[in-house]
């Protein structure tokens, strides 16, 4: 038989309501994974701009220009991004905080659905479903890998 695996299967007793409930909750974290993912970027490119920072400083005293690559240095280099933080800093106050309780609270949410990750798009993914005129699924259109 063609259908999802047990774990994107609606529970038993469990209303159109709440699965969609719980998909948007869901959907809310993605968004949220993808804006900790920019805060990495941002992180890292901060990091990398600093390191070319002190790259041009050097440079700026090999050609002679001192006195304005020890103000660039003492001013802006290895400066804190935020009063008292660097970026490392605010990563982790994101991720033990915010993003952290998000995380329980979405799967707090998921026990609606005795814990089953992704059901409202495992039921969509059933509805888009192509087939044949015999009912079973097209090629590229089958329930699971297997």
């Amino acid at each position: 038989m063609d259908e999802p695996s047990p774990e994107h299967q609606r529970p038993d007793g469990v209303d159109d309501s709440t699965v969609a409930a719980v998909g948007k909750v869901t959907e809310a974290l993605e968004t949220i994974e993808r804006a900790r993912g920019h805060l990495y970027e941002f992180h890292q490119l901060i990091g990398s701009g600093d390191a070319a920072l002190s790259e041009g400083v050097a440079a700026l005293r090999e050609c002679g220009q001192g006195e304005l690559a020890d103000t660039i240095e003492r001013e802006v280099v290895g400066r804190n991004v935020i009063r008292g933080r660097w970026t490392f800093q605010i990563v982790e106050d994101f991720d033990d905080g915010y993003w952290s309780c998000f995380r329980e609270h979405e799967r707090r949410a998921r026990e609606l659905l005795e814990g089953r990750r992704h059901v409202f798009e495992a039921e969509m993914k059933e509805r888009e479903r192509s087939t044949d005129q015999r009912g079973l699924p097209l090629r590229g259109h089958e329930a699971t890998p297997d």
